[in-house]
């Protein structure tokens, strides 16, 4: 059944993808008169043509990865929160302004700080969702969006304000932080460490929803939380920790960006990168494992799209098109789950047949 269940998302879920690289090609020819193949060879040769594209393609995939568990852990417990984006901008700031006030200790010293600062800051803003829904029945997926644009402004007015460095004259930015607490590469390429740090965050999550009582206590909960309620198990206390947790990844996803790409707190942390992982998410049906994969796409079609642009003379904007239509494909394609035939038990389709 597992395998059958696996086989069956797989396919539902690359025929979404290729419908939808269909209907943007389609798009493009009609808005731009580039021709369907030329559109889509440039994209590969962007994101994953060669070594340079490769490592491109995973450098952006890294926040992806951390961004995209905020979606797909509070899920098992049919909470659909989108705030990632302001998660992940208190996360980097918290970083950065934790790496100044420790620079004295060692450099893992610093860095482990700078990782639980981003992980206290953007799981305090995701479980104030879980809170609030739990607690006063507001809707999460609407309170974790609203949140994230009161986080993002108060990181503008932080960084803008009282953190500014005055040396930052055209970007506002916090002072930048010491050396020691710079994330390096991996093996001698350009992918910094972060990507490992995703890696590890979604094997640990797989762990911890998949093979322990907890995580079948929150799938339980997310089923039905009246019969999790009936059964004594501490509905609040779950939504809690897993909106906490999934708030703490994308906190990591900004300590990663401030860490090992700006080296500082500044308007670039705000890329997109939460909202872009809650696609990543719903691609992966918020399996944890599946995040890895999707994130890697997702990062190679934001690489090609400065390709796009040079080779094409096409906006490189065009690639956030595709990312919608796929959005909206990925969610058109749920109503295929359970209705093939061809990925129905035996037995049902014997009973739908007599």
């Amino acid at each position: 059944m597992r395998g059958r269940g696996l086989l069956e998302s797989l396919t539902i879920t690359l025929a979404a993808l290729v419908a939808s690289l269909a209907i943007f090609s389609v798009f493009m020819f009609c808005i731009a008169r580039v021709r369907p193949t030329d559109l889509i060879y440039w994209m590969y040769i962007g994101g994953f043509g060669s070594s340079f594209s490769w490592q491109n393609t995973l450098t952006r995939s890294a926040p992806l990865v951390l961004a995209a568990l905020c979606t797909a852990l509070p899920a098992r417990l049919g909470l659909i929160v989108i705030g990632g984006e302001g998660a992940l901008a208190l996360g980097g700031l918290a970083a950065a302004e934790t790496a100044l006030l420790v620079h004295g200790l060692p450099s893992f010293g610093i860095q482990i700080s700078m990782a639980l600062a981003g992980m206290i800051a953007g799981g305090l803003l995701i479980a104030l969702c879980g809170g609030l829904r739990h607690w006063r029945g507001v809707n999460a997926t609407i309170s974790s969006l609203l949140l994230a644009y009161v986080a993002i402004s108060i990181f503008n007015f932080l960084v803008e304000g009282p953190l500014r460095d005055p040396a930052s004259l055209n970007k506002p930015s916090t002072y930048p932080i010491p050396e020691s607490a710079m994330l390096g590469t991996m093996f001698g390429t350009d992918v910094h460490w972060g990507l490992a740090y995703g890696v590890a965050a979604c094997v640990l999550a797989w762990i911890l929803m998949d093979h322990t009582t907890f995580g079948f206590a929150a799938r339980m909960a997310g089923g039905n939380i009246r019969a999790a309620q009936a059964a004594g198990l501490p509905v609040g206390l779950l939504i809690l920790v897993t909106c906490f947790l999934g708030g703490a990844a994308a906190g990591i996803a900004g300590m990663v960006e401030v860490a090992a790409v700006h080296h500082q707190a500044n308007a670039s942390l705000i890329a997109g990168y939460g909202f872009t992982g809650i696609l990543v998410s719903f691609i992966a049906r918020h399996h944890p494992l599946g995040i890895i994969p999707a994130a890697v796409l997702f990062g190679g079609l934001s690489a090609s799209s400065g390709m796009l642009q040079r080779r094409l003379h096409i906006p490189d904007a065009s690639v956030q098109v595709l990312m919608g239509i796929i959005f909206v494909m990925i969610l058109l394609s749920e109503a295929f789950y359970g209705r093939l035939r061809i990925f129905q038990p035996r037995e049902v389709r014997e009973a739908i047949a007599s």
